[in-house]
């Protein structure tokens, strides 16, 4: 049987791309080089124990909405999601703990009881600005296909108004703080940056309506794990008849055609094991860096003015810890001083002398299951920067000790508990071509990144179509989900 469209990498963007594409009767053939789907939201196991290792949270879960909608299927019945309450506990030094639930009045109630009226009232105001944020740019930053870079220049003068509408002319951290004087709060609303491993000293204001994910949207976890959804793209994407192959690792998309030196047309690709499979349309889940590098004969024009910059990675580990009431689904452990952490990894290129420690209970948040003993996974992060920005040797023993410590110190973490999982941004760089280890594709530091990543229809080779981190829309799992559909969107438009 003959292909209509393949589909190289099988993370979420890649499936995202196939549920869709399969969906509106197309014949996909998906090709994943590793042993399993889900790319960076991967598993892995410890005495028969299974563990989410990457992603934790699901937000925006219309991305997904729409994604199996195209497959004429309800999110409801592909997956279970979890409402988490209290979904989030931050922790300060010597400070106070201030628990997030799971709607915006729950929280505000939580902030006015332990930070005081005056923080409730500053978060109620940030909220409804973070809400109006996301009103005006997830339409076309994340629901619509990819802005022309020169868009701005081409916008009317009524239209230009919308950019100062939309905070893009102060920095995140600097509109924080402007609107926000409670130091605990200015910390909790700086730290989404990093939910695309950012900068918020020099990403735009724009990017604080992902404070209104979280609060106004929701967090959700998903039952029996983050896994589950990739096994819900999976088996839809099957159902309607998409070939699933992992262990093929594709080595080059072959092309015909040439002008000014640059290949064009799509006419299939090449494998590792020397196979040689034709379609007219290839949508690429790899790196960007890698496709335009290192799978094409030349890179594209869309290549030349679009090499993102990648954003943070991370230290990982899953630890068999034990049962205890100082955990919530998710909690976050901040230093005393929170903007050292944006000056070690993005100043310095280290991993933070003093980091910020994430901890996700993987059975209050999705219900995983645990060893016989009564522990469960608890999954920790320190943010890291990706390699190609590290400075120097990192003392990775030392930072995993200070790391554990830390959850030691506030009863996250048990003295007799164990690490029994760890991961360094230079395995992820190893597992993802062109990564540098990133954990969400391109950072969104520079204020015109939503403008320069690589389109989802690389234009100036016809058939060949992206969809990653390292695309429009940009990093994190529902942006990802995104990149695959608006892929896919193009695909079919051009084959009317």
């Amino acid at each position: 049987m003959s292909t209509d469209v393949l589909v190289i990498g099988g993370g979420v963007g890649g499936l995202a791309a196939a549920v869709v594409l399969a969906g509106r009767g197309k014949r996909v053939h998906l090709l994943e080089a590793g042993d399993a789907l889900g790319g960076k939201l991967g598993t892995a196991s410890h005495d028969g124990v299974v563990f989410d290792t990457g992603p934790s949270i699901l937000t925006v879960p219309e991305a997904f909405r729409r994604v199996f909608a195209a497959a004429d299927v309800r999110l409801e019945d592909a997956l279970t999601l979890r409402r988490l309450d209290p979904s989030f506990r931050y922790r300060f030094p010597g400070g106070p703990v201030v628990d997030f639930h799971d709607s915006l009045e729950g929280t505000l109630a939580s902030v006015r009881d332990t930070l005081g009226a005056q923080a409730a009232d500053e978060l109620r105001a940030f909220a409804a600005h973070a809400e109006a944020l996301w009103d005006r740019t997830a339409p076309v930053f994340v629901f619509g296909p990819a802005p022309a870079p020169d868009v701005l220049r081409r916008m009317p003068p009524s239209q230009l108004l919308d950019v100062f509408r939309i905070d893009a002319t102060r920095t995140m951290w600097r509109a924080i703080e402007d609107r926000v004087k409670t130091p605990e709060l200015r910390a909790i609303l700086q730290r989404y940056a990093t939910y695309n491993g950012s900068d918020a000293r020099r990403a735009p204001g724009t990017l604080n309506c992902i404070a209104h994910v979280e609060l106004g949207l929701g967090g959700y976890g998903v039952e029996g794990g983050m896994a589950r959804l990739v096994e819900a793209l999976a088996k839809v994407a099957r159902d309607r008849g998409a070939v699933l192959e992992t262990n093929a690792r594709v080595t080059r998309v072959m092309t015909r055609g040439r002008r000014l030196g640059i290949a064009r047309e799509v006419t299939g690709v090449e494998l590792a094991d020397g196979r040689r499979l034709e379609a007219r349309a290839v949508v690429s889940n790899a790196e960007t860096r890698h496709l335009f590098d290192a799978l094409l004969p030349k890179p594209p024009r869309e290549a030349r003015r679009r090499r993102g910059e990648p954003s943070t990675s991370g230290w990982n580990a899953i630890v068999r810890a034990a049962p205890t009431e100082a955990r919530a689904a998710h909690n976050v452990l901040f230093p005393a001083r929170y903007r050292g952490e944006f000056e070690d990894l993005f100043d310095r290129g280290q991993p933070p002398a003093e980091p910020t420690v994430y901890a996700c209970d993987q059975r209050l948040a999705h219900g995983r299951t645990g060893w016989p003993d009564g522990r469960a996974p608890l999954f920790l992060m320190v943010n890291a920067p990706a390699v190609e920005h590290t400075r120097g040797a990192i003392d990775w023993p030392a930072l995993r000790d200070k790391a554990l410590r830390r959850a030691r110190d506030v009863g996250l973490v048990g003295e007799n508990d164990e690490v029994v999982w760890e991961r360094r941004p230079e395995d992820l760089a190893r597992r993802f071509p062109g990564s540098s280890g990133s954990l969400y594709g391109s950072s969104s530091s520079h204020p015109l990144s939503a403008f320069l990543r690589p389109p989802n229809r690389i234009a100036s080779v016809p058939g060949l179509y992206v969809a990653s981190g390292t695309a429009h829309p940009g990093g994190g799992v529902p942006l990802c989900a995104m990149s695959g559909y608006q892929a896919a969107q193009a695909v079919l438009a051009d084959a009317r």
